[in-house]
């Protein structure tokens, strides 16, 4: 294979791969960071122990969000009693409005959503993860160790599409006990909107 054509093979991978040194956050066997956020619910959640955790980051207006939404509520249904899901919304209000709080109960509410929806204004919690995009997906184990991050599947704009479901045989092989493989596609999404440096 001529290093053209390999380039041009890779050049999505590597883009999709590559996370700023600031923007590095979790890596594999770290805990999963202690947090408290607000809910679309009027809650407060959080971790907790003993079960195993997805963590997603959302948007109420990402494209990518839009088409897998419906997707993320399944799994949620799917696993649960076994998983716990939480999602997260970061994005910065003051520069993109249709971030807020009403905007994410809308989304909830219209989607059905079975999981608790949060707003992390501060965007500490995001940092701490080191989340860069929308939809963004972090699976801890029982132990609360990071045991999968990247994409739900294989096809993000349809459904119908999807061959390699790898959210999916992450969470089997956790609640069977077994490794999860180290084969763990990036996420693809939109950036998050993070707040204006001060």
């Amino acid at each position: 294979m001529n290093r053209t054509l390999l380039a041009r093979l890779l050049a999505p991978v590597l883009l999709a791969t590559t996370l700023p040194a600031a923007a590095q956050g979790l890596k594999l066997g770290d805990p999963c960071p202690a947090f408290r956020l607000p809910g679309t619910d009027g809650k407060v959640h959080g971790p907790e122990a003993g079960a195993p955790l997805l963590v997603v980051f959302l948007s109420t207006e990402c494209p990518y969000v839009m088409a897998t939404q419906a997707r993320i509520n399944a799994y949620a249904k799917q696993y649960a009693g076994s998983v716990k899901v939480l999602a997260i919304n970061a994005n910065d209000v003051e520069t993109h409005a249709q971030e807020s709080m009403a905007a994410m109960q809308a989304q909830a509410k219209g989607q059905g959503f079975v999981f608790p929806y949060l707003k992390d204004a501060p965007q500490a919690v995001t940092r701490a993860f080191g989340a860069v995009c929308t939809p963004d997906f972090f699976l801890f184990d029982a132990a609360g160790k990071l045991v999968y991050r990247g994409r739900m599947d294989d096809s993000w704009r349809d459904p119908a599409k999807v061959t390699v479901r790898d959210l999916e045989a992450a969470t089997g092989a956790v609640l069977a006990g077994n490794a999860v493989s180290p084969d763990q596609p990036a996420s693809r999404g939109c950036s998050i909107k993070w707040k204006p440096a001060p």
